[in-house]
C-alpha cells in the first residue's frame, strides 16, 4: 500500500496523499486504536486541529497538529465534520468544504471512531450490581463469571479494569479504555475470572495519579503495566507515612517558588532538558535558570541522571503520600 501511494503520489498528489490516508485509518483499526489516538491521527494528517465530540457519552476530545491534546472551546458551526454515529461528530478546525485529503480524513477517522464507539456501547457497564459481584476477590469464580457476562464479557475476552478517584470503577475490553473526566487508575487486561486482581493493580495505580495542576503536577490516568518495580512502593507508604527527606524538599520547593512542581515534574518525565522546555513552553534559558534555583533549594542536581532518577522516585513517593 505504501509503495502504490508513492507511485499515485508521483502522478496525482491527491490520489497518493488520499491513499495514504487510508492505509493509516486501516493499520489503525485493525490495531484496535482508541479515540486519542483516532483523532491525533486526523489532526496531524490534515495538518489542522482536529475533535471528537460525543455529548450523549460526555466525550470531548481535541488534538493538536502536533499530537498533543489541548482543551477545547466551543466549536465553530462552519468547520468541516462527519457523523460518528450515535451522535458523535468528529471535526477538523478548518472552515470551508473540504478538499479530498481533507475529505478522506474526516471519512476514515469518522469511520475508525464509530468502530469504537460501537464496540464500547455494545456492553452494558453500568450496572453497579454486576460490576461489584466481578471485581469481588471473594465471591465464588462461577457467580463473578455470571456477572461478568450481565456486563456482556465473554470468557475470552481480555478486559480490564479502571479504578476512579470517586471510588467507582469501569470495565472496559483492552484497547478500548474510554477518555476519562477524572483522575484513574487503570489495571492490566486479561480474562474476566482475573478481574480482582485487575481492580486490585488499578487502585494501586491510581495512587500514583496527580490533578495534573501546577501545585499537583502529573498524569491523571496511570496504567498498572506501566508502573513495574514502583508499584512495590505503594505497600509501604501512604498518608500516615513519615515522608523522606527528599519528599520534604520537594514541599519546600513548591513553597519556594509556584512553578517548582511543574517545572520538575516536565523535567522527570521528558526524555531531555529541551523537551521539558517544550512541554512547559518556556524557552530553554528560562528552564535551565529555574533549575538553577531548584538545585539549590533540593540540595541534588536534577539534571545528572542519578540526580534525575532520584527527582522521579521523590515525586512518586509526594503522590502516594497524599493519596
Amino acid at each position: 500500500m505504501r509503495d502504490l501511494a508513492a507511485r499515485l503520489a508521483a502522478l496525482d498528489p491527491d490520489a497518493g496523499a488520499a491513499l495514504s490516508v487510508i492505509a493509516y485509518f486501516d493499520r489503525l483499526t485493525e490495531g484496535r486504536a482508541g479515540l486519542q489516538a483516532i483523532v491525533r491521527g486526523a489532526a496531524v494528517l490534515a495538518g489542522c486541529p482536529a475533535r471528537l465530540s460525543d455529548e450523549g457519552r460526555r466525550i470531548h476530545l481535541r488534538v493538536q497538529p502536533d499530537g498533543t491534546d489541548a482543551a477545547a472551546g466551543a466549536p465553530d458551526p462552519a468547520w468541516m465534520s462527519a457523523d460518528a454515529g450515535g451522535g458523535a461528530v468528529l471535526l477538523l478546525e478548518r472552515a470551508g468544504p473540504p478538499g479530498p485529503v481533507e475529505a478522506m480524513v474526516l471519512e476514515r477517522a469518522a469511520g475508525a471512531a464509530r468502530a469504537v464507539l460501537e464496540r464500547t456501547r455494545r456492553a452494558p457497564l453500568t450496572d453497579p450490581a454486576s460490576i461489584e459481584l466481578a471485581l469481588d476477590a471473594q465471591a465464588p469464580l462461577p457467580v463473578r463469571l455470571s456477572a461478568a457476562g450481565r456486563l456482556g464479557f465473554k470468557a475470552h475476552d481480555r478486559v480490564r479494569v479502571i479504578a476512579l478517584v470517586s471510588g467507582g470503577a469501569l470495565l472496559a475490553l483492552d484497547g478500548d479504555t474510554p477518555p476519562l473526566a477524572e483522575r484513574a487508575g487503570v489495571g492490566p487486561a486479561g480474562p474476566p475470572a482475573d478481574l480482582p486482581a485487575s481492580w486490585a493493580a488499578a487502585r494501586v495505580a491510581l495512587r500514583f495519579t496527580a490533578e495534573g495542576t501546577e501545585q499537583d503536577p502529573g498524569r491523571r490516568t496511570v496504567h498498572a503495566d506501566d508502573l513495574g518495580g514502583l508499584a512495590l512502593l505503594a505497600a509501604a507508604v501512604g498518608p500516615g507515612t513519615e515522608p523522606v527527606p527528599d519528599v520534604r524538599a520537594l514541599d519546600r520547593a513548591a513553597a519556594a517558588a509556584p512553578w517548582a512542581l511543574a517545572t520538575l515534574d516536565a523535567v522527570a518525565d521528558s526524555v531531555s532538558l529541551r523537551a521539558a522546555a517544550t512541554a512547559l513552553r518556556v524557552h530553554h534559558s528560562t528552564l535551565q535558570d529555574r533549575l538553577a534555583h531548584a538545585v539549590h533549594v533540593l540540595g541534588w542536581d536534577v539534571r545528572e541522571p542519578h540526580g534525575r532518577l532520584r527527582l522521579q522516585l521523590a515525586l512518586a513517593l509526594r503522590r502516594l503520600h497524599r493519596s
